[in-house]
């Protein structure tokens, strides 16, 4: 079986600590075999182990785990202290985390600092976001509670319990999270927000963490960015046939502004990110402001606000309209300043991409002039609104019955619902006279626009989810 042909070469080595390392790697290779070559196991995919070794060229060793696992391998170089010390975080100990949490709370330490750096703890860690990202979990929340702290995964946009952890481990474990993140680990009294990057099988994961204390200590939430499923294309986001068309008419407008307005977490950026993909091209100068920047996109210039550099949406848009901008991204209209600013920009040749958080479409348009901006100037530099929800769909696998795949629950994976306005001349002029948004969602209906109900109720009537979940998610029109 043939061995990556890079294997021999005097590689740049890899940074060991950016890896998870896959469990099920693990048992493949022998404890014995990984330290005597001084190798790693890092991920399996196919037919293929990666390891990470700190002398390449041993082909003695490169044919004993080829022998052994009956895989092909490649390999990548790793300095061999870091190669040496992930051996011993990894190998030895019990490979689930409910093991690794009961093992974990035999060791006892005074020293926080010193418990996060070592084996137990560090291996209790990793397993928990390995976990997390197996079970296509997108938080993790750790929180004390009075006699031991739970762990919860949120699945599906649904939190569940995972397993609990005891009060003993949490400053530890805590401490362990804030090193990764960059946060102070000395400082418990404030929030805090961090993140950091792991790579798993022939991905990199982003991890956005945050500290809040609070009456019975410090809660952390992770949130997990799988860049792989966040960049689809405009074809996969799920709309139906109609509106497909209209969406894809609307943004190849030279200009005007298209908000995507939704709840957090449901699936607005997805949404934005995917148009932005369809109109790359090397004759449009595409700009972004986002908080956070949650996928690069290559060939965009991508911008991420620091309000406590003054760097704020507001001053980011008056910059970027300096820069011959053709499309514009702002990732979310928040104030009077930011809405203002990029209205002009709209109604002066740019083709304007923005968030905003309302409850449907027509709620977007009142809000902004709630906001302030004259009625007239929303009419004119508005051309469409999609509001968006994510619904859990059906299992693929027990077709909703219940399964080990789904954890009895009948639901695997999400899909979008949608409601989009397209202005007309009616609904502008009901925006001009300042109507309210009952009657603004009166004439779009009337007009052509499927409900976000009635667009998950087609999906439900496919299949696709259950009328529960379109109940769950979307108000009774």
């Amino acid at each position: 079986m043939p061995v990556n042909s890079e294997a021999g070469k005097a590689e740049l080595s890899i940074d060991l600590s950016s890896y998870l390392i896959d469990q099920k790697a693990l048992e493949i290779v022998p404890a014995t075999l990984a330290k005597r070559y001084n190798l790693i196991p890092l991920f399996k995919i196919g037919g293929t182990l990666t390891v990470a070794m700190s002398d390449p060229s041993n082909i003695v060793a490169i044919d004993e785990l080829r022998n052994i696992t009956g895989l092909d391998i490649n390999i990548l170089k790793a300095p061999s202290s870091e190669i040496t010390q992930v051996i011993t975080q990894n190998y030895g100990l019990a490979g689930t985390l409910k093991e690794m949490i009961a093992n974990t709370a035999k060791t006892k330490t005074n020293n926080m600092a010193q418990a996060a750096e070592e084996a137990p703890v560090i291996k209790m860690v990793n397993l928990m976001i390995n976990q997390a990202i197996a079970e296509k979990a997108s938080d993790i929340h750790l929180e004390p509670q009075e006699k031991n702290a739970r762990i919860r995964f949120r699945v599906d946009g649904i939190l569940h319990e995972e397993t609990e952890l005891p009060l003993s481990l949490i400053p530890a474990v805590v401490s362990r999270i804030k090193i990764m993140s960059g946060m102070d680990i000395a400082e418990s009294r404030i929030p805090q927000d961090g993140r950091f990057q792991m790579r798993t099988e022939d991905k990199i994961i982003d991890v956005r963490s945050s500290s809040y204390p609070f009456l019975l200590g410090e809660k952390i939430v992770m949130r997990i960015l799988d860049k792989v499923t966040m960049l689809i294309g405009l074809e996969e986001l799920g709309f139906s046939a109609a509106d497909f068309k209209k969406f894809k008419e609307v943004i190849a407008r030279p200009y005007g502004m298209i908000l995507v307005t939704g709840p957090t977490g449901s699936g607005k950026t997805t949404t934005l990110y995917a148009a932005l993909s369809a109109l790359n091209s090397t004759e449009k100068n595409i700009m972004t402001v986002e908080d956070p920047i949650e996928y690069q996109l290559a060939g965009i210039t991508q911008s991420q606000v620091n309000v406590k550099a003054g760097f704020t949406f507001g001053n980011a848009l008056r910059s970027i309209l300096r820069q011959d901008p053709d499309i514009i991204l702002i990732g979310e209209i928040r104030d009077l300043e930011t809405a203002h600013i990029a209205v002009q920009a709209a109604l002066t040749g740019h083709l304007v991409f923005a968030t905003l958080h309302t409850n449907d479409a027509s709620s977007a348009l009142t809000r902004l002039v709630d906001m302030g901006v004259e009625p007239f100037l929303v009419a004119s530099s508005v051309m469409d609104i999609v509001a968006q929800r994510l619904v859990r769909k059906v299992c693929d696998k027990c077709g909703g019955k219940g399964c080990n795949v789904c954890r009895k629950s009948g639901y695997r994976g999400r899909a979008a619902v949608f409601e989009q306005l397209v202005m007309t001349d009616k609904i502008s002029k009901l925006v001009t006279d300042k109507a309210s948004s009952v009657e603004i969602k009166k004439a779009a209906i009337a007009a052509g626009m499927k409900t976000l109900m009635d667009d998950g109720m087609e999906k439900a009537k496919k299949g696709v989810t259950t009328e529960q979940e379109i109940m769950r998610v979307s108000t009774n029109d």
